[in-house]
C-alpha cells in the first residue's frame, strides 16, 4: 500500500496516472498536483469510477520550493513522481530532501532561462571540460548524490523511454547478452502522422531546443560534437518502414558512457520528416526558437514561448495520430569469445494508446515506464540510496513490468547495423 504524489498533468503524466490506477494494489492513493488544478480535477473525475485507487488533487507551483514542501508534508507520500517540466527537477529534488521522500523524473534538468548568468558560467565551464554544448546534462542532479545518500533516499533520474527504457535495454544486454559491449546505437522512430503541417509530439520548448542543438556522440572516451542534423541515415524499422533519421545529442549517452565499461561508441538517432525539418529551420532562421526575451508592443516575450502558444498542444494530438513508434538499441560486442550483434526494441501503436489512455504513443512510451519505475521503487526492487539512472538497477523486473503493462520488447539477433 503506497501513497504517491504526481507533479504534472500533461500528456505523459496522464498516461502514467492511468497506468498507476491499473495497479491499484500498489498505488493505493494518488495525489495529482499541477499549476492548473482544474486539469487535475478533470482527470481525477474521469478515473475515479474505473479504479480503487483513492485520487485527490492539489494546486502547486513546482518552481516554488516552499509550496512543494508544504504539499509534500501535508500529503506525506512514499514517492514523488516528477512528471512536470525538466526546468523544475531541482526545486522538486530540494523539496523531497527537505521532506525525506524518494524522488523520480523522466528527463534530466535544463534551465528555463539559458541566459541566466549563474547557470551560464557553470554551463560554459562544462562545455570546455566535457566537450558537448547541449543545455541539458546530468551534472546538476548528480551534484545531489551525497545529499540523497546521507538522507537514505533514492532519486531515480530519467525513467521514460529514452532516457529510461533504452538504459534498461543496455543493462539487460550487459547482464545477459554480452561479455563486452563495443557499440550502442539508440534508434528512436516515430512513424505517426497527426495531419498538421507542423507540430511537436511533446513540449515544444524542450523538443525544439533538443532538435536544433548541435549533435554529439561518445567515441573512444570522449565527446564528438557535430553541427545540428548533419549526420543522416536511413533505416528500415519493423512495422514502420524506411525512415530518415538524424544523429542528436541525448542525455542517456552521458550516463551510459560511465556505466557500461569499455564501450567504444554510443550514438542516438531520431527520425524526422522533411516537412518538420523545413518548418523548424525556417522558425530558427527568423529567431522563433530563441529563449532570450524581446520587447514587443511594450511587453517582454520569449519567442519560443510565443511559438508554443501558437502550436497545437501535444496533448491534443492523440485523436488524430495514426501509425506506430519503434524505439530500441542495437549492440555489437562479444559473447563467449565470439562476435555478436543484438537489437532490442518496442513497437507501439498510436491509435491503441489513444483508445486506452486518451494519449498518443509518444506520451504513452514515456508514461508507462514512469509508472513501472515507480513500481520498482515502491515494491523495493530498486532500492539504492543516492541519485541513479535506470541502467544502475536490475533491468529484469522492470522489463517484465513493461511487457505486462503495455510496452513489450521485441528482439533481432541479426539486425542491420547503422554505418
Amino acid at each position: 500500500m503506497s501513497k504517491v504524489l504526481v507533479i504534472g498533468c500533461g500528456g505523459v503524466a496522464t498516461v502514467a496516472i492511468h497506468k498507476c490506477c491499473q495497479v491499484s494494489e500498489v498505488f493505493t492513493e494518488l495525489c495529482i498536483a499541477s499549476r492548473t488544478k482544474a486539469k487535475c480535477d478533470r482527470l481525477a473525475a474521469e478515473l475515479a469510477p474505473k479504479t480503487s485507487t483513492k485520487i485527490t488533487t492539489a494546486q502547486v507551483d513546482a518552481d516554488d520550493v516552499d509550496q512543494l514542501i508544504s504539499l509534500i508534508n501535508s500529503y506525506k507520500p512514499d514517492l514523488v513522481m516528477n512528471i512536470a517540466l525538466p526546468y523544475q527537477d531541482l526545486t522538486i529534488m530540494d523539496a523531497c530532501l527537505a521532506c525525506g521522500v524518494n524522488y523520480m523524473d523522466t528527463a534530466n534538468y535544463e534551465p528555463e532561462d539559458t541566459d541566466d548568468p549563474e547557470w551560464r558560467a557553470v554551463y560554459e565551464k562544462r562545455c570546455q571540460e566535457e566537450g558537448f554544448s547541449a543545455y541539458f546534462d546530468y551534472s546538476w542532479q548528480w551534484a545531489y548524490r551525497e545529499k540523497f545518500e546521507k538522507a537514505g533516499l533514492t532519486a531515480l533520474l530519467g525513467c521514460g523511454f529514452d532516457p529510461g527504457v533504452t538504459q534498461a535495454y543496455c543493462a539487460y544486454a550487459k547482464k545477459h547478452e554480452f561479455d563486452s559491449i563495443r557499440t550502442i546505437d539508440i534508434l528512436d522512430c516515430n512513424g505517426g502522422d497527426h495531419g498538421y503541417a507542423f507540430a511537436t509530439n511533446f513540449n515544444p520548448e524542450v523538443n525544439l531546443r533538443e532538435v536544433s542543438a548541435p549533435g554529439s556522440y561518445w567515441e573512444n572516451g570522449r565527446w564528438v560534437e557535430i553541427p545540428a542534423m548533419s549526420i543522416k541515415r536511413e533505416y528500415d524499422f519493423d512495422q514502420v518502414g524506411h525512415k530518415d533519421m538524424y544523429l542528436l545529442h541525448h542525455e542517456e549517452i552521458e550516463s551510459l558512457a560511465q556505466n557500461i565499461p569499455g564501450v567504444e561508441r554510443i550514438r542516438f538517432f531520431m527520425t524526422f520528416g522533411q516537412s518538420y525539418l523545413d518548418h523548424m529551420r525556417c522558425l530558427e532562421d527568423v529567431g522563433m526558437l530563441s529563449t532570450t526575451p524581446i520587447e514587443f508592443e511594450g511587453h517582454q516575450i520569449v519567442p519560443i514561448k510565443f511559438l508554443k502558444a501558437l502550436l497545437p498542444d501535444p496533448a491534443s494530438l492523440g485523436p488524430r495520430t495514426k501509425g506506430k513508434t519503434n524505439i530500441g538499441c542495437i549492440f555489437t560486442g562479444t559473447k563467449d569469445g565470439e562476435e555478436k550483434t543484438w537489437y532490442i526494441y518496442n513497437v507501439c501503436d498510436h491509435e491503441e494508446c489513444y483508445r486506452e489512455t486518451g494519449s498518443q504513443a509518444v506520451s504513452y512510451t514515456t508514461g508507462v515506464p514512469a509508472m513501472c519505475g515507480a513500481l520498482m521503487l515502491l515494491t523495493g526492487r530498486w532500492n539504492k540510496p543516492g541519485v541513479h539512472t535506470v541502467e544502475e538497477f536490475d533491468p529484469d523486473p522492470f522489463l517484465d513490468a513493461l511487457d505486462k503493462y503495455g510496452l513489450p520488447r521485441s528482439e533481432s539477433r541479426t539486425p542491420v547495423l547503422v554505418d
